[in-house]
């Protein structure tokens, strides 16, 4: 997994969060393809402009879970998924569609911090 180091950020990225619930207050999901939900938020010049929460498609899957919940992120154009642990294959399918991971724990919103502040 890459982590991203110096992002700039100023013209905006789009960021999928692994989640256990809702909020940006829930912990970051131990695993990427059957966490139950994605923060997806849009970050224009270091702020948050505004979020979305989307149910994982994946995370009931007998199997496929990390690939199919990787389509789905990349369908809503992300270019960052902040995650603890993202499966091989998820992680093919998230590099064809160049979206990087920056590997985090703990609540999402210090994670979204973190990142903004490029560490």
């Amino acid at each position: 997994m890459d982590k991203i180091k110096n992002k700039n950020i100023s013209n905006g990225v789009k960021i999928a969060i692994s989640s256990i619930g809702k909020s940006l207050n829930d912990n970051i999901s131990e695993v990427f393809g059957r966490c139950p939900y994605f923060i997806i938020v849009d970050i224009k010049k270091s702020v948050i402009k505004e979020n979305e929460i989307i149910k994982n498609v994946g995370d009931s899957q007998i199997s496929g879970a990390g690939m199919a919940a990787a389509k789905m992120i990349a369908e809503k154009g992300v270019n960052v998924v902040i995650a603890k642990n993202v499966g091989p294959r998820a992680l093919d399918v998230l590099e064809q569609f160049g979206i990087k991971i920056f590997d985090a724990s703990g609540k999402a919103n210090k994670a979204l911090q973190d990142f903004i502040n490029k560490k």
